[in-house]
């Protein structure tokens, strides 16, 4: 979010071609709220659009959470945005536009995106907001090349987020499945030649290797990883892991999520989520708890920061975590 606050918008165009930049993939048949304090973005938030026939049981929760979010952020201005067809998108904006005024917000613009034009629902005058639409180029508008400067990504659309932490596949995928059959068993044999205690400082080491060695900027061996991934099956070991939350750390987790063997992908899935909500990423972190669920639809850990992400709750709730015995939520 810091990098987004750099970027000179100062149009809706310039906030259109900014919008995938935040949010890490460019939405479709979406709906976006961009909350503003001063005059600073401080928050996004984006969810599917409903189905017309839907949207008066969609629009009450999703109003409440976007309300909660924008007010766990200080915003006190938004931006609405609906990416989709008239017919999709003019149903939520009348529904939403009047509860996010009656929540004290002021509304700046509400626009809806179609086929590389956006309309206004707010201004009528032609000779900025035609009826026909304004055409925008994002790859012709200067926070394109501000944004990848900053270090911004932009994937094609939220399915390419969800394949980049998807499981590996082949002769990958085989190897350290075998290398896991292998985990498993030593995990067996050590802990019942030195019990829980001596697991866990097993998975301290573990862990305290693999932060190293991604810190260097290089990976785990199919082996190593298989081990790791087999020790983090064990709460106390994970939660020795999470302790601090480092931007490195999120190319770290989405490696180890990626080739660790699926069934056991809800600990470092979880770990990438809280290490990405923590870093301000809340589209990966959003993918990374679906895909914690996958493995584990019971996984408590992957259920808090999914909370944590309902409730509009942002990272700064964190500032000074941890202390010693304090859980972080």
């Amino acid at each position: 979010m810091s990098d987004f606050n750099r970027l000179p918008v100062g149009s809706p165009a310039d906030l259109l071609t900014a919008v995938p930049y935040l949010l890490g993939f460019r939405p479709t048949d979406s709906f976006v709220t961009v909350g503003v304090a001063g005059t600073r973005v401080v928050v996004a938030g984006r969810a599917d659009l409903p189905e017309p026939s839907h949207v008066a049981a969609w629009i009450a929760g999703m109003a409440r959470s976007q309300i909660r979010l924008l007010r766990h952020a200080d915003a006190t201005r938004v931006i609405v945005i609906g990416y989709g067809p008239a017919t999709a998108v003019t149903p939520v904006m009348d529904a939403m536009t009047p509860r996010l005024t009656a929540a004290g917000l002021d509304v700046l613009d509400a626009l809806r995106v179609t086929d590389g034009r956006y309309f206004s629902y707010l201004c009528q005058d032609p000779a900025c907001c035609p009826t026909d639409g304004t055409p925008y180029d994002p790859h012709r508008s200067d926070v394109t090349m501000h944004a990848i400067v900053a270090g911004c990504r932009a994937l094609p659309d939220r399915a390419a987020l969800v394949a980049s932490i998807a499981p590996t596949s082949g002769a990958a995928r085989v190897a350290v499945t075998r290398a896991t059959v292998q985990a498993r068993a030593r995990r067996r044999a050590l802990l019942a030649a030195a019990g829980h205690d001596g697991l866990v400082r097993a998975g301290v080491d573990a862990v305290t290797a693999a932060f190293a060695r991604y810190r260097d900027e290089q990976v785990l061996h199919d082996d190593e990883l298989a081990w790791l991934t087999v020790l983090l099956s064990d709460p106390v070991i994970r939660d020795a892991a999470w302790q601090d939350s480092d931007d490195w750390q999120v190319p770290m987790w989405t490696d180890v999520t990626r080739r660790a063997h699926p069934p056991l992908a809800a600990a470092p899935a979880s770990l990438l989520a809280f290490t990405a909500w923590r870093c301000g990423d809340g589209a990966l972190t959003s993918v990374a708890v679906d895909r914690a669920l996958a493995a584990d639809p019971d996984y408590s850990l992957a259920h808090v920061i999914d909370q944590a992400l309902r409730a509009g709750l942002p990272p700064s709730v964190l500032d000074g975590w941890p202390h010693i015995g304090q859980p972080p939520f």
